[in-house]
């Protein structure tokens, strides 16, 4: 038994945990012990990976790259393999992870059993969108192997199934091909979210990579920067290499309160509130600006911290967007890493996949009891309302009925639940 966190530490409850060393040794394990849940690099901010008091196979060891086809871009791996190990060994060949979230230190597993999306969803969807393959092991032994023309009833199922279709094994991925690592970069600032939602608007045919920081603790209509990237054509640049910095302790109190917050948002927006500024910039910059600082969620203390990550449909993304912005002035502590992006009309492969057309946003708050927990209720009435839902990947305290509510095709889903994988956030949501 030994104390396991996600990435919000909320929690430090004891677990047993068996490791899977390899694809073949999963069965023996998965049939003798069980109820129990994958748990990979422990980034997801919530419960969807714990299983307090339970069980949970460790999958750190299935980390090999199997096969990779330089000519087509597939490759072949273990569910264990973090996308940065991917993107180190495609991208100096010409191929990249065509969907990647905020950062790469994310088991290949966990992205498909949270179907991951990026700053592209309008272009690329999400990541179960370019699974070709994957292989499943079920607590009973029973090996299935489906994909989007194969057992697709299965696939659908697993891709953003919360891990509890079975366990991955190995996936087979189709990359997409770029000149090289440097990406092109506009910076843009906004007044008003009408002001972002044409920005939005207007740069999807032309941007791949669309997202924006929004100020939500001091501005009432909603200021910001808009950030729009493309796969650039540089390919002999110097790299430099970015000294990482570490958090080398969690404080005794949460850094981040509303006086850090509208000093640091305040500061943060009028150093770089300027028409436009562009540069090139290399890809982990763009995507994964987070990685470079270890240990980032120490900063709110203890108690750990909550992510708030919800999406509302097109017809009703600026009201819902601006109602949920005043709710949070009004709570007097805004988010340090609000993030609001508008999602295309790709269709999501998985039953329970999260994105769908209109606009999410994403939001950070200390844990701070019951306080915080009034807060997110009231966020999830202008969710309900608008007919949204909330993402499962960052969420740790979700009602069953807004969970029900948010996902229509949970019914369907249902009767491919492994009835010997169990969680946290199972248990919570769909009781058992």
């Amino acid at each position: 038994m030994r104390r396991v966190s996600s990435w919000g530490r909320l929690s430090r409850d004891l677990h047993e945990v068996v490791t899977i060393r390899s694809p073949s040794d999963a069965a023996s394990v998965l049939t003798r012990h069980h109820p129990g849940i994958a748990y990979g690099a422990g980034r997801s901010y919530g419960d969807v990976c714990l299983n307090a008091g339970g069980l949970l196979w460790s999958t750190e060891s299935l980390d090999h790259l199997v096969h990779f086809d330089e000519k087509t871009g597939r490759l072949r791996c273990e569910a264990g393999v973090l996308l940065r190990d991917i993107q180190q060994l495609a991208t100096p060949r010409g191929w990249m992870l065509p969907v990647t979230p905020g950062t790469q230190l994310v088991t290949v597993g966990g992205a498909i059993a949270n179907d991951v999306h990026g700053k592209n969803h309008h272009v690329q969807g999400t990541f179960g969108n370019h699974i070709r393959w994957l292989k499943l092991i079920r607590t009973d032994g029973e090996i299935i192997e489906c994909g989007p023309f194969e057992r697709q009833d299965w696939f659908a199922a697993t891709v953003g199934g919360m891990g509890l279709t079975g366990l991955v094994l190995e996936v087979e991925i189709q990359l997409r091909h770029v000149s090289g690592p440097w990406m092109d970069v506009e910076t843009l600032s906004y007044e008003s979210l009408d002001e972002f939602f044409t920005l939005a608007d207007s740069s999807e045919k032309a941007w791949e990579h669309t997202v924006s920081w929004i100020d939500c603790a001091g501005s009432k209509n909603g200021r910001g920067l808009f950030m729009r990237a493309n796969h650039g054509q540089e390919k002999n640049r110097v790299t430099v290499s970015k000294k990482k910095i570490s958090m080398p302790f969690t404080p005794p109190v949460s850094l981040v309160n509303g006086v850090t917050l509208r000093s640091f948002n305040a500061a943060y927006f009028h150093l770089r509130r300027i028409k436009s500024v562009q540069t090139v910039a290399h890809y982990e910059r763009v995507f994964y600006p987070l990685d470079n600082i270890g240990g980032w969620n120490k900063i709110y203390g203890p108690r750990g911290f909550y992510q708030y990550q919800s999406i509302v449909p097109r017809a009703l993304q600026g009201e819902a967007i601006k109602a949920m912005l005043n709710e949070i002035i009004k709570f007097g502590e805004g988010s340090f890493l609000a993030v609001l992006k508008t999602f295309g009309d790709r269709i999501a492969p998985g039953m329970l996949s999260f994105p769908a057309c209109g606009a999410t946003l994403a939001l950070d708050f200390p844990n701070r009891g019951a306080r915080t927990l009034s807060l997110f209720d009231r966020l999830d009435s202008i969710v309900r309302e608008a007919g949204g839902r909330i993402y499962c990947a960052k969420d740790a305290r979700m009602s069953r009925s807004l969970f029900e509510a948010g996902y229509s095709r949970l019914p369907d889903f249902l009767s491919y639940r492994d009835p010997g994988i169990s969680s946290a956030m199972s248990r919570r949501l769909m009781g058992y």
